[in-house]
This record gives structure tokens, sequence and C-alpha cells, in this order.
């Protein structure tokens, strides 16, 4: 295990020194959360004073389900690089050699957690420039991201396991685009939970991305619910591990067809 941790760790500095070397890429990437953010902010800042959304600034609300959104569909994109891995060649080049398999699958999964870690900072930074409020604190803050990560972990353990059995980027970019909007629209990423079909509240129950959200909203929240905030992370963790296990199956299927 400590082998394969070490493994993992010095493929994902291999990832991260790709970032380094683009680091325009980091703003790109920050462009359409930071359109949300500011755009359907005030857009929809007068949204609160319906009955039943609770009060409040709506940029205090709008805060959590950006950091949230971004880190789905930033990571839905993670098998794209896998598929570029395989077409250059580099991914058997490194099946020669005698590092983990596991760290193969799963650098770019952590590469993509830091990625995730730091654009919620800097998204959460710029709701605070805007005039939002965190009664949380910092630990709801460090929360929100923790929560951010795993979805995160989720979706980009997801897209490497289909890039592996797909091996098309028009695949994926098909299936990213069919999933992000209704994952978006059925969970209270934009509104209250209140103010939505009850239809659409039950589907949300059983969303990942409502998860991230009710855990994190309340961690941020003056006086939070640490049942929702446990229930929910613990349903994160254990469908960010099984993500994990299946992106490496999927990778060991591959090695086979070699």
């Amino acid at each position: 295990m400590s082998t394969t941790l070490d493994q993992t760790w010095y493929m994902t500095q291999r990832q991260l020194m790709a970032i380094v070397r683009q680091p325009v890429f980091v703003v790109i990437t920050l462009v359409q959360p930071v359109i949300w953010l500011f755009l359907f902010g005030s857009l929809f800042r007068k949204v609160v004073e319906l009955p039943g959304f609770g009060g409040g600034s709506y940029l205090d609300y709008l805060v959590p389900g950006v950091v949230v959104m971004s880190a789905v569909s930033s990571n839905m994109w993670a098998g794209m690089g896998t598929l570029e891995e395989i077409e250059r060649g580099t991914l058997n080049r490194f099946l020669t050699t005698p590092v983990s398999r596991a760290a193969l699958m799963n650098a770019n999964v952590v590469q993509q957690g830091f990625s995730t870690a730091g654009q919620s900072v800097i998204i959460v930074l710029l709701g605070k420039l805007g005039g939002a409020d965190y009664p949380g604190g910092t630990g709801g803050i460090v929360l929100l991201i923790v929560a951010s990560i795993m979805l995160g972990t989720v979706f980009g353990a997801f897209s490497n396991a289909l890039g592996m059995l797909v091996r098309q980027r028009e695949s994926i970019i098909g299936i990213n685009t069919f999933l992000l909007l209704p994952l978006t629209f059925l969970s209270s990423a934009f509104m209250a939970p209140g103010l939505m079909p009850s239809w659409m509240r039950h589907v949300a129950d059983f969303n990942p991305v409502n998860w991230a959200l009710v855990a994190g909203r309340s961690a941020m929240s003056a006086d939070p619910d640490w049942g929702d905030v446990l229930s929910r992370g613990g349903g994160l963790l254990a469908l960010a591990l099984a993500a994990v296990w299946l992106s490496t199956r999927t990778f060991r299927s591959y090695q086979k067809s070699v």
C-alpha cells in the first residue's frame, strides 16, 4: 500500500507539472464559474424574496452551488486525458514498468482533486469579495471543499472508466453533455428545495451533486445540521471509493487487451 501511494504521488506530480507548464488552462477553467457566480447572482438576486426561499442573500446561497458544479464540470473531462495518454502511446510505455496500475489510473483523479480544491478556494474568495457571508467560518468552507473534492473524485474516476471502455472522444463529450445539465437542475444548486416541484425534490435526494450541496451548505450555515453533513458526506465517500474501484477494474481490462 505504501508503495502504491508513493507511486500515485509520483504520477500525480507528473500530471501537476503539465498544469504548471500551461497555467493559462487554470484561468480558462475559472471563466465559467465566474460567469455562474456573478451573472446568475445578479440575474436571480431577488429570488430570495419569494416565500419559501428562506431569505438571506442569493450570493450566499449560490457560492456552494458554483463550487460544486465547478467540481462536476471540470472532473467530467478526466477521461479525455486518459484517452490522450492512450493515443500518444504513453500509457502503453508505462505498462512495461513496475509502476502500480492503480497509480497509473488514479494519478489524474488526484491531480483533479488538487485542481478542484484550488478552484473552490478561488470561487469562495470571489464570493466573499462580492459580498457573500459564510457564517460557518473556515471549518464550514473546508468541509464544502472536501465535499466538492469527493464529488469530483466520483466523476473523475467515472470519466476514466468511461474513457477506458469507449475509447472515443465523441462518446465522452456526448455523455458529459447529456449528464451535466440534468445533474445541475435536478439539484438545489440554483434554487431552494422548497421552491422545486415535489418530483424534482425526490430525484434530488438520489443525486450525488445534491448530496455535496446539502453537506456543504449545512456546514457553512450558522447552525450546521451535522446529521446531514455526515450522512451526505459518507454517501459521497462510499460512491467515490466505488468509482475508483470501477476505474481500476476497467484499466485491468484495457491492460489485457493490449
